[in-house]
């Protein structure tokens, strides 16, 4: 009969163990993986070398510019907090390998406990006091004191990897803080080198409108002496008295966009006051000329944001693949050692030493909804990860693109522009003369000469656009921040 119940127990917790392991069958492994077919080339040449591997000094030749990158770099809040976001995941990443490794706590405890007379203890440890076998030193009290000295561990055996999974997740995270520090440091240079471009270009458009007071105060004062003359009627003296005061206009509000330029300049490199020192116009700058971008599947190896996208999918699998695992038993070992006594005066003495072991297999059983839950909500965030993944992977195709046929429409637009600026100028100089000689009114005067301020303001714009495109060029295949 006792061979029956045996049989019965066995296959009893044969069936508990085999539900426990075979539970998470149903929930076949989840592997999220991104589609990173992406074109040969950007534009159908055939791209090799990206100037993402350029170094700073060798792609901005302004030592000026060089000076700001670099102050920005140490000084600038968003770089610091970046830092500290890698530190957080660094310290994440030692906490998680900790759990691999089985804790041991040094325990001092003391507690008392009254035993009631009909309980198991109090009836046993009135009769252990009643018999022979025992001293005087072991006499056991009623209430009990205990007292223990010693050290405690307890240690979860990893038999399914969920452990190393939260590793992996957690190294795949403090490697992706990394690439957002990459990622800051890269974003910090492309501003600080368009607000630098910005101000030469302001700088620039002050010089043009300064010159252009000057020609048309002289056209000004040409006109008062023609109408003393009776060559020019007063109506001639306002329009090119309105027209220098639209022109001397000019000059305070690209005053005031300058202040804002080099104000933004002091506060990415955390001054509060102080000059941005510059010392070549944007007009006497070398116009970059085409830029290779390399071919697009550098991107995945250069822009810290798709390495920053790449590593936090990697970490969702991995925390996937975790939540996958709480579904089965876990297996704690729990061992101690140190002085255990019921009276203080004997905690130390060497019949008190006692250690043990205790294994234990917990499995979920009643908290499954809990742990299914959790595990369908780690899918989900890993499918944020995923879609985030390839829009960051066709972001960073597009700004190449955009960026390399920027630089080429702008190239050719400027050329353009300085001949029409060369035009404008000569015109200037022949309504001048025909007006002189009375072939020309000062209506055609005052246009020419409008004509010239708006194409020079222009011009300095054209070349500024070019200079802002190949630093987006440079952020956008992932250089700067080296």
């Amino acid at each position: 009969m006792r061979t029956n119940k045996s049989i019965h127990y066995y296959i009893l917790i044969t069936g508990i163990l085999l539900g426990i392991t075979t539970g998470c069958k149903n929930y076949k492994a989840t592997v999220l993986q991104a589609n990173t077919n992406v074109p040969e080339t950007f534009t159908g040449d055939a791209d090799t070398v990206t100037i993402a591997n350029l170094q700073l000094k060798q792609f901005f030749n302004d030592s000026c510019l060089l000076q700001l990158i670099d102050t920005a770099v140490t000084a600038n809040f968003d770089i610091q907090s970046a830092l500290q976001r890698v530190e957080i995941a660094g310290t994440d990443l030692r906490y998680s390998r900790s759990w691999l490794m089985p804790s041991v706590e040094f325990n001092a405890t003391a507690g008392l406990e009254k035993y009631g007379d009909y309980t198991m203890n109090g009836v046993g440890n009135y009769d252990t006091n009643l018999s022979p076998n025992i001293n005087g030193k072991q006499h056991i009290p009623n209430p009990t004191p205990d007292y223990f000295v010693g050290f405690r561990s307890s240690w979860e055996i990893d038999l399914w990897g969920k452990l190393r999974n939260h590793k992996k997740a957690a190294f795949s995270r403090f490697l992706a803080s990394r690439s957002a520090y990459k990622l800051a440091v890269t974003s910090l240079t492309a501003q600080i080198a368009t607000l630098y471009y910005q101000l030469l270009a302001l700088d620039n458009e002050q010089q043009v409108i300064e010159k252009n007071i000057t020609l048309q105060n002289n056209a000004l004062e040409i006109i008062k002496i023609q109408k003393l003359g009776g060559r020019a009627t007063e109506l001639a003296v306002q329009q090119f008295q309105a027209q220098l005061a639209r022109t001397q206009s000019l000059r305070y509000s690209t005053a005031q966009q300058i202040t804002e330029t080099e104000n933004q300049l002091k506060f990415l490199t955390g001054k509060f006051t102080g000059t941005v020192k510059r010392d070549s116009s944007i007009s006497a700058l070398k116009v970059p000329g085409l830029l290779n971008a390399g071919i697009p599947a550098q991107l995945l190896l250069n822009r810290p944001d798709i390495r920053q996208a790449e590593l936090e999918l990697t970490a969702m699998n991995a925390d996937i693949n975790a939540a996958r695992k709480a579904f089965l038993p876990s297996l704690t070992v729990s061992p101690y050692v140190g002085y255990n006594a019921f009276k203080s005066a004997l905690l130390f003495n060497q019949g008190s030493l006692g250690y043990g072991l205790l294994g234990g297999i917990t499995a979920p059983i009643f908290n499954r909804k809990r742990i299914k839950a959790d595990y369908a909500r780690t899918i989900a965030e890993g499918k944020q990860a995923l879609y985030n993944y390839q829009k960051v992977i066709l972001n960073g195709f597009m700004e190449v693109s955009n960026s390399l046929k920027g630089i080429e429409n702008y190239n050719n637009y400027y050329q353009l522009k300085k001949e029409e600026v060369k035009s404008l100028k000569n015109a200037v100089d022949v309504a001048n003369d025909l007006f002189l000689v009375g072939r020309a009114n000062y209506l055609e005067i005052i246009t020419a000469q409008r004509n010239v301020l708006d194409a020079e303001l222009e011009l300095a714009n054209t070349k500024k656009n070019i200079f802002l495109n190949a630093i987006n060029l440079y952020r956008a295949t992932g250089g700067g921040w080296k």
